[in-house]
């Protein structure tokens, strides 16, 4: 038996039925799990789930053994998915088919290390875990190649597939000495299946569930450096994984044992644009070329981002792992940077508790950056970091702490004494992307095909969902809610969030919008939560026109809407005998004098009209209008009969005058929205009730003829 194998079945244990940890017969054996904090064992929710509700919603015991026979009691924190009817189990249970079990009095057991990277495969894999497929029930062990399994979808088995009841044991890369995945079962032919670890994401969801994962992380990473310092190399995943990559350069395993265990002190990321936005800064630094993402991850913690840092080299693909005295390693460059830009992040907050851990993680950055002999620009932006704004480091590097015990395996060990607070200089924070949401016109049926992208400020575009068979119109939202979600959380950084950009075709124009909602509201006479209140009463909500992105933007689009960003607005009728004679009065406008007189406004105007514009009389004139190129259109999506036509184009006029500029306008809109939304709301509002807004730049994303190849700047 290896050490590895070894250390892996020391951790590995059986989950029976309450009562049957003990039998060797097996007849209440309901399979594997393993430890992955103390006292904590991660398994497949449908291994749990033999014992229906009870034990899943964890009133009901299981039993846990571990591998020196001793038994203790369990009961399941959470299962994901919730499943509609926990007494009749699913089969298959759907992904991610993950449980998480707290198990009495295993405060000592030894666990595994999970991996930091979103996407490893494919992999050298090993494959643990209890069954009694030969006769006896004893632990098992495979070896095989993982692919796939990017995100929540399943990974791939090949060669020694998991056998009956080592469901829930852990799918180790031999070559990392981590942890990728749980074992699900059998697929088709000879093939098993297994979950990801990074589904646990999906837990991260929500604010509770982002509580119980920082506390998960924060077990295990604690865990692995107390062991460390207890045991050093020995016994030790990190003594094991530095025993894998032998030559001890670059991001060593003691560094990362370190660093993680001083993030994990950290409070966590609120939303993967936090880590992601970080991310991109260090890889655009260290790599010197305009950086471009082939992928777009979702990690859910500070020591994820460190995963997405890896094997980055300057020269090729020369690795100084594998090769003593190949090209430069840019990996422990880029770790260091990253952790100081989280160090700044954290710092921003202001929360005193936090204080020390970051005091800690400054220390610890400043003396690997000097020891570690990084380049003097990188040093000098580590300090920078954290330091800029202190009389502490401001100017020179600190001398080494009094105390300091030299370095051992690649990391220093320090006798810690008081370090300069982390004060990094103020820098200016936006959302890292805006949410692209594309909906094409019908083609087949009643359908229509949609796809999800993120827009970054370098009008890089990345696709994330789709779904080209599309939806009806009355399921639309419902099939985009989650996919929106998910988007808008890899955009949000902070405070600052994502602005949703709606591409419709123009009979969606009337769609509610704004009121749409990611998460539905809690009962009436709730607190108000900003996760389900209605999306245009946060968050900025463009509504843009599908048909004309299908070619280049023409003169008269692109100089109205320089206009309207330039300033001096002043609202238009969008028909023309509506403010003074209603809908139903007067002569109406033809669709040809709408765009003669539409055309010859100031570049400054913004058509307004006071009814819906997807169907009927206001579709014509905003065909008109879209013609003649306005970027911007203010009208009222309500359909009910309304006499109020003079009033709600004289307030649009003086909201147009008091904002200016076109940049300034979605403040007011949404501050707007939520007056109206109050049920005791002033009478003084009521007229934007409905309000929606066409704000349709031909610059972002690049339109036809200005679409650029990947890696170059504009």
């Amino acid at each position: 038996m290896s050490s590895l194998e070894g250390a892996v079945r020391r951790s590995v244990v059986r989950i029976c039925a309450a009562g049957g940890g003990k039998e060797r017969d097996g007849d209440r054996f309901w399979g594997s799990g393993f430890f992955i904090a103390p006292g904590l064992v991660l398994t497949c929710a449908h291994v749990v789930g033999v014992g229906g509700g009870g034990v899943l919603d964890g009133g009901t015991a299981l039993d846990i053994t571990d591998w020196r026979e001793r038994t203790t009691e369990g009961r399941v924190v959470f299962a994901l998915p919730r499943v509609p009817d926990p007494d009749r189990p699913p089969y298959p249970w759907p992904l991610p088919d993950l449980a998480l079990v707290e198990v009495a009095g295993a405060q000592d057991a030894e666990c595994l290390w999970l991996s930091d990277r979103s996407a490893v495969v494919p992999a050298p894999v090993s494959l643990h875990g209890w069954s009694r497929e030969l006769g006896e029930l004893a632990l098992r062990f495979g070896t095989g190649t993982a692919s796939g399994g990017d995100g929540d979808s399943a990974m791939l088995l090949r060669g020694e597939i998991p056998v009956e009841g080592c469901s829930g044991g852990p799918v180790l890369d031999t070559g990392r000495g981590a942890v990728i995945g749980v074992s699900k079962g059998r697929g088709q032919d000879t093939a098993g299946l297994a979950v990801p670890v990074t589904a646990l994401r999906r837990m991260a969801n929500d604010l509770p569930g982002r509580a119980r994962l920082h506390a998960i992380v924060r077990a295990h990473d604690r865990h692995h450096l107390q062991r460390y310092r207890a045991f050093g190399a020995t016994a030790t995943w990190t003594g094991l994984q530095r025993g894998l990559r032998p030559h001890g350069q670059g991001f060593t395993p003691v560094l990362r044992t370190q660093l993680f265990a001083q993030l994990a002190e950290l409070p966590p990321p609120g939303t993967p644009g936090e880590v992601m936005a970080l991310v991109d800064e260090v890889k655009s630094r260290v790599i010197q070329d305009p950086y471009q993402p082939g992928v777009e991850h979702d990690p859910r913690s500070w020591r994820e981002g460190v995963g997405l840092l890896y094997d980055l080299r300057d020269g090729g693909a020369g690795s100084k792992e594998d090769t003593p005295g190949a090209t430069r390693d840019l990996e422990v460059e880029a770790v260091l940077l990253y952790a100081a830009h989280v160090a700044a992040a954290v710092s921003a907050l202001g929360r005193a508790e936090d204080e020390r851990a970051l005091r800690e993680l400054g220390g610890w950055l400043t003396l690997n950056a000097e020891t570690l002999e990084l380049p003097d620009v990188i040093r000098q932006d580590i300090r920078r970091i954290l330091y800029g704004g202190s009389a502490g480091f401001r100017d020179e590097p600190p001398d080494a702490p009094q105390g300091a015990a030299g370095a051992r395996d690649g990391a220093v060990v320090l006798d810690p004494r008081p370090t300069p607070r982390v004060d990094p200089p103020r820098r200016p924070v936006r959302a890292r992307a805006d949410v692209i949401v594309e909906v094409d016109p019908l083609l087949y049926g009643d359908h229509y095909p949609w796809r999800i992208k993120l827009l970054r400020e370098d009008d890089l575009v990345t696709p994330l969902y789709g779904d080209e068979r599309g939806e009806t119109r009355g399921q639309l939202w419902q099939a985009l809610r989650e996919p929106v979600a998910d988007a808008l959380r890899k955009g949000d950084v902070g405070q600052h969030l994502a602005a949703l950009q709606m591409i419709l075709p123009r009979e969606l124009f009337d769609e509610p919008l704004d009121a749409w909602r990611l998460t539905p509201p809690g009962g009436e006479g709730g607190p108000i939560d900003p996760h389900t209140v209605p999306l245009g009463q946060r968050r900025v909500v463009y509504l843009r026109d599908r048909r004309r992105r299908d070619e280049p933007a023409i003169p008269e689009w692109i100089s109205r809407w320089k206009g309207a960003e330039r300033g001096g607005l002043t609202a238009v009728p969008l028909r023309k005998e509506v403010p003074w004679c209603g809908h139903g009065g007067g002569r109406r406008e033809s669709g040809y004098a709408a765009y003669a007189r539409l055309s010859e406004v100031p570049d400054t105007a913004v058509p307004v009209y006071c009814g819906p514009v997807a169907s009927g009389e206001g579709a014509q004139a905003m065909e008109a209008a879209l013609a003649a190129g306005h970027a911007v259109v203010i009208w009222r999506r309500c359909a009910s009969e309304h006499s109020d036509c003079a009033d709600f184009h004289e307030r649009v006029g003086e909201l147009l005058h008091s904002v200016g500029r076109s940049g300034e306008l979605h403040r007011t809109i949404r501050s707007l929205r939520r007056r109206c939304a109050d049920p005791e709301a002033d009478q003084d509002v009521l007229w934007a009730r409905s309000i929606a807004v066409l704000f349709d730049s031909p610059e972002r994303p690049p339109l036809p003829d200005a679409l650029r190849a990947p890696g170059t700047v504009r």
